[in-house]
């Protein structure tokens, strides 16, 4: 299938496919004429991608799990357990910066105000 195929069968804009493309997610074919084509399992790689993304995990770990993806769209093999344990420590921390922002910010708003 062609990237505008792919584009409405995965919600996903061309621009976008295009980026997980130079990013090693999504590896196109090419025809003679040097258009991208897709497989079939291809809508299904997207997927997984956005599932990944949606998870807060970068494209750069993503390009690691894609190949240890097995069952449903999102299950990956045990052996990813580590990495990802380590992005959620990443993501958590974030949160607790944010925490921390945020509480300051309110303070800064009150002493405003008051």
């Amino acid at each position: 299938m062609k990237i505008g195929e792919l584009s409405a069968r995965t919600d996903v804009s061309v621009r976008l496919l295009r980026y997980y493309e130079e990013q090693g997610l999504l590896t196109p074919g090419r025809t003679a004429g040097g258009q991208r084509v897709y497989d079939a399992e291809a809508p299904r790689t997207v997927r997984r991608i956005r599932a990944f993304l949606d998870a807060g995990l970068p494209t750069r770990a993503i390009r690691e799990i894609l190949d240890c993806v097995c069952g449903s769209e999102a299950e990956v093999e045990p052996c990813l357990t580590p990495m990802l344990l380590d992005q959620l420590r990443e993501i958590e921390e974030r949160i607790e910066n944010l925490e921390g922002s945020r509480a300051s910010l309110t303070g800064i708003l009150a002493a405003t105000r008051g």
